[in-house]
């Protein structure tokens, strides 16, 4: 470095430590602690953070220049986010570890760096944010509008009567090495048949094999398709004795979700006692955790208890199969919006917002705090059950 570290740190303005700038974050870049290149450059380590961040000169030495972050939805990242995330990044810390401290999924930090970072793979949160709002704004420019030579090129094919399937594998095979001459066969159908849009002339829709004027759905909407690789078995098969609950051992689960749908809590619920078990998820309800959370929960059942249990068809359940393996409880799935097909559990998951209310962060309970929560729930009187508690009901089953 040609420069003498500062021993007089009095701010000098932006112009005058614009080499130890550079020099911090090429030593942060080669692995030196924030605070250590901070005091080899002669800077205040908040100096330091601040260039790290990105944050514009301007914005900072007044409010008034800095604009209100816009409101957004809670699936976008926020700018607190992403500042965490750029500390995290900065301290070479794993996706999946920054996830877990940000609250969300790893998919989406990946992702976040891959589309907002720099070429050089450094994030900056505020130049991260402005890409990411331009990306979103809309309405957005359509891909034959702004590409007369694909425009061009599927025209032509409409007017030798090609199929819009045909049109978009053959220009795939003719111009492998040119991505911006690829279009979906959705983009074209959407062009010919969706009022306004005027990509495409409205009687090249004649040239289709069909001659429609308009689309006719290509599926069924009232039938859903599975959400599964593993086939799903219905409620409709369940055994007759789950449905009077006669017999102890068949459950309903779900999950309760916190704010933004980032943290969740799994609950379960004996149809016959009403007797609740919480499932501890501090890393997310993704398919797998939330199988290997039912299987250790489950596991603590004696077998005359772990009939069946019955679940919706969200996608948390994917490994359903291996539950079932691991277990030898069979899961039934609920038909489509029929909340009511799991009553009890619906009922218990309103009492437990008691304690976990709506738009809270579920991530902070630990496993200690479910199970107090279990327990008192567990010690409640029912109506249902004569005014006993679902702990005194399933004792006195297991006792007989």
């Amino acid at each position: 470095m040609d420069f003498r570290v500062r021993l007089d740190r009095r701010p000098q303005g932006r112009s005058r430590l614009v080499r130890e700038r550079a020099a911090y974050l090429l030593l942060v870049e080669q692995g030196v602690s924030f605070v250590e290149a901070a005091r080899i450059v002669g800077v205040n380590p908040g100096t330091g953070r601040v260039w790290r961040r990105g944050d514009p000169w301007r914005d900072r030495r007044t409010s008034r220049s800095r604009p209100a972050p816009a409101l957004s939805s809670a699936r976008f990242l926020s700018e607190d986010e992403r500042l965490l995330i750029a500390d995290l990044r900065g301290q070479r810390v794993s996706v999946r570890q920054i996830a877990a401290r940000v609250g969300r999924a790893p998919s989406t930090i990946s992702r976040e760096l891959a589309r907002n970072g720099d070429l050089s793979g450094r994030y900056h949160p505020w130049a991260a944010g402005k890409a990411a709002a331009a990306r979103r704004a809309r309405p957005k420019q359509r891909k034959l509008d702004g590409n007369p030579e694909l425009h061009a090129a599927v025209q032509d094919g409409l007017n030798q009567k090609w199929s819009p399937k045909q049109i978009s594998n053959r220009l795939r095979a003719t111009f492998p090495d040119r991505p911006e001459l690829r279009v979906s066969t959705e983009t074209i159908y959407q062009a010919l048949y969706v009022q306004g849009r005027g990509q495409l002339r409205r009687e090249l829709a004649g040239a289709l094999r069909t001659g429609r004027a308009r689309r006719r759905p290509q599926r069924d909407p009232q039938r859903r398709r599975s959400r599964f690789v593993d086939p799903m078995v219905m409620i409709s098969e369940r055994p007759a004795e789950a449905d009077d609950r006669a017999v102890p051992g068949h459950w309903e689960g779900d999950l309760i979700m916190g704010a933004g749908n980032t943290s969740s809590i799994g609950t379960l619920v004996e149809r016959t006692t009403r007797y609740v078990m919480l499932l501890h998820l501090p890393d997310g309800h993704d398919a797998a955790r939330v199988r290997d959370a039912l299987i250790e929960t489950v596991s603590t059942l004696p077998g005359q208890l772990r009939r069946s249990l019955t679940w919706d068809q969200g996608s948390e359940m994917a490994g359903h199969l291996q539950f079932k393996t691991a277990t030898g409880m069979p899961v039934f799935f609920c038909d489509p919006a029929s909340p009511w097909q799991r009553g009890s559990n619906e009922n218990t998951n309103g009492l437990l917002r008691q304690y976990f209310p709506k738009g809270s962060y579920l991530g902070h309970h630990d496993r200690e705090r479910l199970t107090a929560v279990a327990i008192e729930l567990n010690g409640r009187p029912r109506e249902t059950l004569n005014w006993a508690t679902p702990a005194e009901a399933l004792a006195k089953l297991l006792d007989t």
